[in-house]
């Protein structure tokens, strides 16, 4: 079994050995180039999107709500002038 001061030790050597050489530049260049090629995409984040989706969700809500209640007048006008209450039927 490998003592964990061992491992840490081992780790943290090889950590330094990355960072001096040139695989740590080439790490760099290679996010700054992802994160170039990723700017132009058209993306938006994911809390934006969270975002969107709640409103979403509540104008489908709202919408179904709208449709709702058109059908409900609308099978109250074809009942026609009779079942109405207290108003007139409109000219």
């Amino acid at each position: 079994m490998i003592k964990p001061n061992l491992a840490r030790e081992v780790a943290g050597k090889v950590s330094e050995i990355l960072s001096n050489s040139p695989a740590k530049d080439v790490e760099k260049n290679l996010k700054a180039s992802l994160a170039a090629w990723l700017s132009k995409l058209d993306l938006v984040t994911r809390e934006e999107f969270d975002v969107q989706s709640q409103v979403l969700a509540r104008t489908r809500e709202k919408l179904q709500a709208l449709e709702t209640r058109l059908a409900a007048l609308e099978v109250g006008s074809e009942a026609g002038p009779d079942t109405w209450s207290d108003s007139p039927p409109p000219k």
